[in-house]
């Protein structure tokens, strides 16, 4: 793992995997930090370059004065493409991180060579629930949400039988500063992208959890039906598919990148 200060921000990265391998750029969902990208690294990182990072106001990166907006993560990623002298990416983003890629697509289309929307939307969510859950934060902290969240991430058979995965997820919702998961709310409560994904041109598959309470079939069936060409798959999983059903989610980023042979270990 590494550090470096952009914009007023201290963020922490790991760059890993094949040199020579295809970039492949990871961005995470609310409320967690890059380490929720180990299942994929772990079987990708011998066939692609790999960079993950944890958002401002998450995991070890520092947390800025917020409310936070779309372009300041949009703009937060392309500085440390830049830092690290890395051009043009595969990126796939879970939730936000879907968001996010939705904005480089419209706003720095050339850096991206294919895009990955998992478990995301144009719009997810409303302002108001959106404002109710800054103001849970705000009076109870963040150990109802937690709770909550984890109920919403996975299904009730994934955490009957995946107990340590479970856990380690509440601890990194616990251990997250309240600070900075209330002033990324206010990124999803204003982001707006239904009229613009039209003008999307990247490459896009579409990754989607049969039993996603919060970023729908419904959801991601609105994508492929406004971003030219897209593709949609339909995971056995919950809003955190890359954990609930990893084989199925590296399969099919391998499947969409053109790598169909398997990953050294």
């Amino acid at each position: 793992m590494a550090t470096i200060d952009l914009r007023g921000v201290t963020f922490r990265y790991q760059l890993t995997g094949n040199p020579d391998g295809e970039l492949l750029v990871f961005s995470t969902s609310l409320g967690a930090h890059l380490e929720m990208w180990d299942p994929q690294v772990e079987h990708l990182a011998g066939t692609c370059r790999i960079l993950r990072y944890d958002m401002r106001g998450h995991g070890q990166s520092s947390t800025p004065t917020g409310p936070y907006t779309l372009q300041q993560l949009g703009e937060d990623l392309l500085a440390l493409l830049d830092a690290l002298q890395l051009d043009a990416i595969n990126y796939c983003g879970l939730s936000i991180g879907g968001v996010i890629g939705q904005w480089l697509a419209l706003h720095a289309p050339r850096r991206l060579r294919k895009l990955i929307l998992a478990n995301t939307a144009a719009k997810i969510g409303t302002s108001a629930a959106w404002d109710d859950r800054i103001a849970a934060i705000q009076r109870e902290g963040m150990a109802p949400l937690a709770s909550a969240s984890l109920e919403r991430w996975f299904t009730p058979e994934f955490r009957a039988t995946n107990a340590p995965i479970i856990a380690r997820m509440q601890q990194m919702l616990l251990a997250g500063d309240p600070a900075g998961y209330i002033a990324t709310c206010a990124v999803l409560r204003d982001a707006d992208l239904r009229d613009q994904i039209a003008g999307i041109r990247t490459h896009t598959l579409i990754l989607a959890g049969r039993h996603d309470p919060v970023t729908t079939v419904s959801d991601a069936e609105f994508l492929q039906s406004r971003i030219p060409d897209a593709q949609l798959q339909v995971l056995p999983a919950a809003h955190i598919a890359n954990a609930e059903a990893a084989p199925l989610f590296n399969q099919a980023i391998l499947q969409f990148l053109g790598m169909n042979e398997e990953p050294s270990s």
